[in-house]
């Protein structure tokens, strides 16, 4: 079979002036990058304001394993098949980080016959959102060096500054660094350190704020460290938001691109789940919802760590409601869940099988709580057996909710024409009722409690004396009544990435808690949870080349 990047290459792509008219966008209502990509502004949005919402189905998976899930790809098919089904249909989808590609995870562009094109731009530069946002958050930095080295007006304590420099590229050796070092011409000597670009709160900010005014509204909203009466400083005290929102005019509007059987999709906005909210801009999800009878969404890992913090981040911020959620799930990685070490997943194992399906349940059960019909996707591969598939079949049938076969990622949307019914059926069926774990006015750590005892199973929250002191500062300055976002391993219901399948009685240890003011949630950091990824052994980055007419190979 061909690679990834071999399909995605050889396919006929439609010119994105085609795909936006089948939408009912003109040429000069786009900002176009080239013949298939292009960005769409204020003037589109206001031409669908008033139209009415089409359905919201949200994809999410059970815990991710080195098995794989096909989360994307699965969004991606399940797209093409409703509009093979006649319906109108646009995808709202996360834009990829740099880090994942050349490291381990790979791209977010789907896979096989089931993807966004062109995928090679999609995975790499796009139309530079990543590094503007990237820009954005470094001149804030340099602009409290500045401040500081200048004579430091607002009294920042150097040893209490929490923003930091960013990049979009996994570096470990960027962790912890020293800044101003070399004497008095180049500032003042403090502790920093970079995140991934797609862990900041610029990121998070870009993908809740609803248009420019609010974007520039939110960066002046940013925290950036505290006095040395223990206040907090804001970005809008150092005079940093306009320039940022100069640097993010561009970013912040939704790139439209099209599926290998040219479905349109919106990717805009690509935060972590496993650190940040884990979603696609919210102006991407509400044009798409104008634009279309059906919009297809995802979040980011499994349905513990992105669909949770759709449902009680987004969803409320946004004011919008799934109609429909659909976990991904496979047999392989559910017999992973089950202990079967990932050499041997071709094998059939019925007894561990039946060990790992148990941490399907717990997600089905988690949005079921949410108040949304669900939609099991199995998708399927070539080793799954007969009595494999009716094992997590018969789960679901237990559990009263719709399930599906899926084979997008070899046969496209002809894949996914079962999948693309039974949403259907559950959304014209059933009735959502959304209901979030928590109430936003209550104590953090009640927040952080329901969202530990019910969405992951756990009996316990501890906190560290850091933690700790961290929310009764929060609690000083009124900066608590806000959603709360857990940064924790995506491998796990747990914060232990080796508690598999559906693990109980455990307790999850907080390390440290902080506030994405600008971005409007508290951030609650668990385990052993890191803002800045490490790259593996053999990095994704030693396969990929280019030719010299710029033809890329190894890119998945």
């Amino acid at each position: 079979m061909l690679s990834d990047i071999e399909i995605a290459l050889s396919a006929k792509m439609d010119n994105i002036k085609d795909v936006a008219a089948r939408l009912g966008i003109k040429e000069d209502e786009l900002e176009l990058y080239g013949k298939y990509k292009a960005k769409l502004g204020t003037e589109v949005r206001n031409k669908f304001k008033n139209d009415p919402d089409g359905k919201l189905v949200l994809v999410t998976a059970i815990n991710p394993t080195p098995a794989g899930e096909g989360k994307t790809t699965t969004t991606i098919g399940l797209g093409d098949a409703l509009s093979a089904l006649g319906k109108k249909c646009v995808l709202a989808l996360r834009e990829p980080s740099l880090g994942p590609v050349m490291g381990v995870k790979g791209g977010a562009a789907g896979g096989g016959y089931s993807q966004v094109v062109p995928m090679d731009d999609i995975n790499l530069h796009f139309t530079g959102d990543m590094h503007a946002i990237t820009a954005a958050n470094n001149l804030l930095s340099a602009m409290i060096d500045n401040h500081i080295h200048q004579g430091n007006e607002l009294d920042i304590d150097v040893t209490n500054i929490v923003w930091k420099r960013v990049t979009d590229t996994n570096d470990r050796a960027l962790r912890h660094t020293m800044v101003g070092l070399g004497g008095h011409i180049n500032g003042v000597p403090r502790e920093d350190g970079f995140m991934i670009t797609v862990a900041s709160e610029i990121m998070a900010i870009l993908c809740l704020a609803s248009d420019l005014d609010d974007l520039k509204r939110r960066f002046g909203d940013i925290i950036i460290g505290y006095n040395k009466k223990g206040e907090p400083v804001y970005a809008r005290e150092l005079h940093a938001e306009g320039a940022m929102a100069a640097l993010m005019k561009d970013a912040i509007k939704p790139n439209l691109v099209q599926t290998l059987e040219h479905t349109p999709c919106l990717i805009h906005g690509g935060p972590f789940a496993n650190i940040a909210h884990g979603c696609n801009s919210v102006q991407a999800t509400k044009l798409a919802m104008k634009m279309a009878d059906y919009t297809i969404t995802e979040a980011g890992f499994g349905a513990d760590l992105g669909a949770e913090k759709f449902m009680d981040i987004k969803c409320r911020m946004a004011n919008i409601r799934p109609d429909a959620v659909v976990i991904v799930a496979t047999v392989r990685a559910l017999k992973y869940n089950g202990g079967v070490k990932k050499t041997e997943l071709k094998t059939e194992n019925l007894d561990a099988l039946k060990k790992g399906v148990v941490n399907l349940e717990k997600h089905i059960e988690n949005m079921v709580s949410f108040g949304a019909p669900v939609v099991v996707a199995i998708n399927r591969f070539g080793t799954d057996t007969d009595a494999e598939l009716d094992c997590v079949s018969q789960v679901c049938k237990k559990l009263g909710v719709k399930y599906a076969m899926s084979e997008v990622f070899l046969k496209g949307s002809k894949g996914g024409i079962e999948l693309a019914n039974a949403v259907l059926e559950a959304i014209e069926s059933d009735t959502a009722d959304y209901k979030p774990v928590y109430d936003i006015d209550d104590t953090i750590e009640n927040k952080i409690s329901a969202i530990v005892t019910k969405i992951y199973g756990g009996k316990d929250v501890q906190y560290s004396n850091k933690a700790k002191k961290a929310i009764r500062r929060l609690e000083e300055f009124g900066l608590d009544k806000k959603p709360v976002c857990i940064a924790k391993t995506q491998y796990s219901l747990s914060d232990d990435p080796s508690l598999l399948g559906r693990p109980t009685d455990f307790t999850v240890n907080v390390s440290e808690v902080r506030v994405s003011n600008g971005a409007g949630f508290i951030v609650a950091e668990t385990g052993n949870i890191m803002v800045m990824p490490g790259l593996p052994k053999v990095p994704a980055a030693n396969n990929i080349d280019v030719d010299n007419v710029g033809v890329i190979s190894g890119l998945f």
